[in-house]
């Protein structure tokens, strides 16, 4: 006679589920005041407590059951937020070497991608936005117009920090104060123009040759608003109060780090220039920080690349 008691596992996978219905997933993460849950998790995951950060680790990986420590440097957390944004060892995520390339800044999982037509590009299927509405400036716009765009998704099980894709130079950051929905495939289905709505950060990267540009908008999302970039002082979240435009000066090397969220969230890559997207990009597909992205384009009579 089969036992038909209640197991952890069976609970687990009962729960896991029910999460992925969408119905409950949306009603979960967006239909709950956004804000405060937010500002909560933010308070929540800095408690200083080891055993505390143990228990939620393990409630954690019943819904993230991807959840991979292997690669971090220590595996010893004091808090939720050092879990979060925990550092990897020393080579666990080799840059190509091959300079044609625009490497992944990040861990995630490839969404809409391909031509922007004209400002207009693809949030997810019948759900267009444009670039006016994302980046808020006219310059901005026409220096990637008709070009190329990525979005990298980052699950809340993924590594955190994100890096420069090549070398450039960032003079500035724009800041675009806004609200905090959730930026998994059901809300992006649900909810249009999501990425405008929400909180995010433009780094506009200027590269040495003066025919490409390279633009990164990392997007907040519900419990993770908080965007740390190490070339400036304060950290953009719900609480920041400081100016639109933030100037800075800082020169990166491709592969280097460019700072963090405290969770899982989204990037928009944006390239103006002689690029095509690498073989293999295909929406769903997980790629890594420092594997190959973009390739520059072989000019007509040009080498083979």
């Amino acid at each position: 006679m089969t036992d038909e008691r209640q197991t952890p596992a069976r609970a687990a996978s009962l729960w896991g589920r029910l999460w992925l219905q969408e119905d409950l997933n949306f009603l979960l993460t967006n239909r709950i005041p956004r804000r405060w849950a937010t500002l909560f998790m933010g308070w929540y995951s800095r408690i200083d407590s080891p055993r505390l950060t143990r228990l939620t680790l393990r409630l954690w990986r019943l819904f993230a059951d991807d959840l991979d420590l292997s690669e971090a440097r220590s595996r010893e957390f004091r808090s939720l937020r050092e879990l979060f944004i925990r550092e990897l060892r020393p080579g666990a995520r080799p840059i190509d070497p091959d300079p044609d390339v625009v490497v992944s800044p990040c861990d995630a999982v490839v969404g809409a991608f391909g031509q922007i037509r004209g400002t207009e590009l693809i949030q997810a299927k019948g759900f267009p936005y444009t670039l006016m509405d994302l980046l808020g400036e006219r310059p901005l716009v026409d220096r990637y117009r008709d070009g190329l765009y990525v979005t990298l998704r980052l699950r809340s099980s993924m590594y955190h920090r994100f890096h420069a894709p090549c070398d450039a130079r960032l003079r500035e950051v724009l800041y675009i104060s806004g609200d905090t929905w959730n930026v998994n495939p059901i809300a992006l289905r649900r909810v249009e123009r999501l990425f405008c709505k929400n909180e995010r950060a433009v780094l506009d990267l200027r590269l040495p040759e003066p025919d490409r540009a390279i633009a990164l908008v990392p997007v907040a999302a519900i419990l993770v608003a908080s965007i740390q970039l190490h070339c400036l002082a304060q950290v953009l979240d719900l609480r920041y109060r400081g100016q639109h435009r933030i100037p800075c000066d800082a020169g990166f090397t491709r592969g280097q780090e460019l700072g963090y969220f405290q969770s899982g969230s989204t990037i928009l890559m944006f390239a103006s220039g002689p690029y095509r997207l690498c073989d293999g990009i295909t929406e769903g597909r997980a790629i890594r920080v420092g594997q190959p992205l973009l390739r520059v384009q072989t000019p007509p009579g040009g080498p083979d690349v």
